[in-house]
């Protein structure tokens, strides 16, 4: 007769985490963790907001932007399918980003201060990059 296999330990021990940490699982609770407030009409932010010239000043600072870095660095928290319509003179664009976030990025693509590049691929315009517009030189 072969000896009895060892039993398993009835209670698994806790997996430690950091205080704070939410199982990447379940993206509703991440975007409603604690530090997060949500102004009711825009979804969940962490506080961090940004002014259509500070967003002037980072295009123009880099020769093309992604909207990701956009993201990045300006810290925009919201939900994973934000998209906000911008009506341009050529027709309407998506922005990947959050109403108000879109709304202030509109307002540069509508000046011609910023331009965009699009991703056709879902026959839907969706801006996938910015580059700063500099004014042509007149001689």
């Amino acid at each position: 007769m072969p000896p009895p296999a060892p039993e398993a330990p009835s209670a698994a021990i806790p997996f430690a985490q950091p205080p704070g940490a939410v199982p990447a699982t379940d993206p509703g609770v991440q975007l409603n963790r604690p530090g997060l407030q949500s102004d009711g009409v825009h979804g969940p932010s962490n506080g961090a907001t940004c002014t259509a010239p500070q967003l002037r000043r980072f295009i123009k600072s880099r020769p093309y932007v992604p909207m990701h870095e956009l993201r990045r660095r300006f810290a925009i928290n919201g939900e994973d399918d934000d998209v906000t319509a911008v009506d341009l003179a050529d027709g309407r664009v998506f922005v990947g980003l959050p109403a108000r976030e879109g709304d202030l990025l509109g307002e540069l693509l509508r000046g011609g201060e910023v331009g965009y590049e699009l991703s056709m691929d879902p026959r839907s315009p969706i801006v996938v990059g910015l580059y700063p517009m500099r004014p042509i030189p007149r001689s």
